[in-house]
């Protein structure tokens, strides 16, 4: 059976254990080595991922071409608009010819019903790099960071600050199987799914104030207010006004508290320059963990 990558709640908590624990592994493995080395074992040799861009991109981009590199394999790259499927080719279409040419396809979209379509008839791996709904390659990536600093990430408190959007999504549906709670605190405008607040079950708990989700938390994570896509942004601006992080609202939470962030990020608007740059903050790090998050999952996807 071909395996999807689509979405953190459709996968097994052992199968996303073992994801996150080859993600850790294989970091370690190529410690001091160039980034254009393939892996040792190369599971992707000889294998082509296709990568499909509705939404601009630089870490999804990059993380994804450099992933399938070290994994031994190589990668084609194209907009939406450089194919049929921006002239109006169907989904389903697109899905089977790419099918006959490419190992796998990783595909940031406006739209996960169009990335449901494309896997439903797709005869090689798909992968979800970014939709409207969740951003499953991203939190992986997260749990990594989380988990190289502070230990085992079962047990763990995070608090979301700011949109329920995408990642906090993706963030409530790993809540349950990696065993960490959720805090997330968003206005109440601005709430998450309540589809995807479900799939978190007891794991989250929704707030509309970020002091009381922040605190005694052990990660703090936030996200751009404004989206591509979104129309509403003074709307977004004034609803989010006392949603920033800033170093008063990190003192809140655990002493040992670190932030996160998956960039781009608007300083001054959902975070301050003192705590993106200070010294709890891991989003470098995070952002070089998703080339180690996604080889995992696409060595997963490859196994299949």
């Amino acid at each position: 059976m071909v395996r999807h990558f689509l979405d953190i709640h459709r996968l097994d908590a052992a199968d996303l254990r073992a994801i996150l624990d080859d993600a850790h592994a294989r970091k370690a493995a190529r410690k001091g080595w160039p980034q254009g080395r393939a892996d040792a074992d190369a599971p992707g040799k000889d294998r082509v991922l296709a990568m499909i861009f509705e939404k601009n991109s630089t870490r999804t981009r990059f993380s994804f071409d450099a992933a399938i590199r070290q994994l031994g394999g190589s990668s084609i790259i194209a907009t939406a608009s450089d194919m049929q499927l921006g002239r109006g080719e169907p989904v389903e279409d697109t899905a089977r010819v790419l099918s006959r040419m490419v190992d796998a396809v990783m595909i940031r979209a406006n739209d996960h019903e169009d990335v449901e379509r494309f896997a439903r008839v797709s005869t090689v791996p798909v992968v979800n790099g970014l939709t409207d709904r969740s951003h499953p390659c991203q939190i992986l990536a997260d749990l990594q960071t989380i988990e190289e600093h502070c230990g085992p990430i079962a047990g763990k408190t995070i608090a979301w600050i700011g949109d329920g959007n995408n990642v906090c999504h993706s963030f409530m549906h790993a809540a349950p199987k990696f065993g960490f709670h959720l805090n997330v605190a968003c206005p109440a405008e601005y709430h998450p799914d309540l589809r995807d607040l479900a799939k978190g079950g007891d794991a989250v708990t929704l707030t509309s104030d970020p002091r009381e989700a922040v605190k005694g938390a052990d990660v703090v994570v936030t996200d751009t207010w404004v989206s591509m896509g979104d129309q509403d942004y003074e709307a977004r601006l004034a609803a989010f006004e006392h949603y920033g992080v800033d170093e008063a609202l990190m003192d809140l939470a655990d002493p040992e508290a670190v932030f996160l962030h998956c960039l781009p990020a608007h300083r001054g608007e959902e975070v301050t320059d003192a705590v993106i740059d200070g010294p709890r903050s891991l989003v470098w790090d995070e952002a070089e963990n998703r080339i180690h998050a996604q080889k995992a999952v696409l060595a997963w996807c490859f196994a299949g």
